[in-house]
């Protein structure tokens, strides 16, 4: 008699939400990691870049169920998405 193995996401459904926070803290700590590699370039866009990582994670640690979550992980999004244009286009 084979056995399936056990699906974890069946018996623990908290795992995506682990997954989740700790895919926001990468991507926080991949901001600050490219700001301090800019730091070198341009010290000014670095600090801006590394001043969004910890905004990133924040918004990874704001709880899931919070009215109006999307909307401000839009906003963020969209705001990191402006700085990095402005500091491509005057660089």
């Amino acid at each position: 008699m084979t056995s399936n193995p056990p699906d974890y996401e069946d018996a623990d459904p908290g795992l995506a939400r682990v997954r989740t926070s700790l895919a926001w803290t990468r991507t926080a700590l991949s901001f600050a990691a490219v700001g301090g590699v800019a730091l070198r370039k341009d010290v000014i866009a670095g600090l801006l870049i590394i001043a969004t990582a910890p905004v990133i994670w924040r918004l990874g640690r704001l709880a899931h169920h919070r009215p109006g979550r999307l909307r401000l992980v839009t906003a963020a999004i969209v705001a990191v998405a402006i700085v990095a244009l402005v500091v491509a286009l005057t660089h």
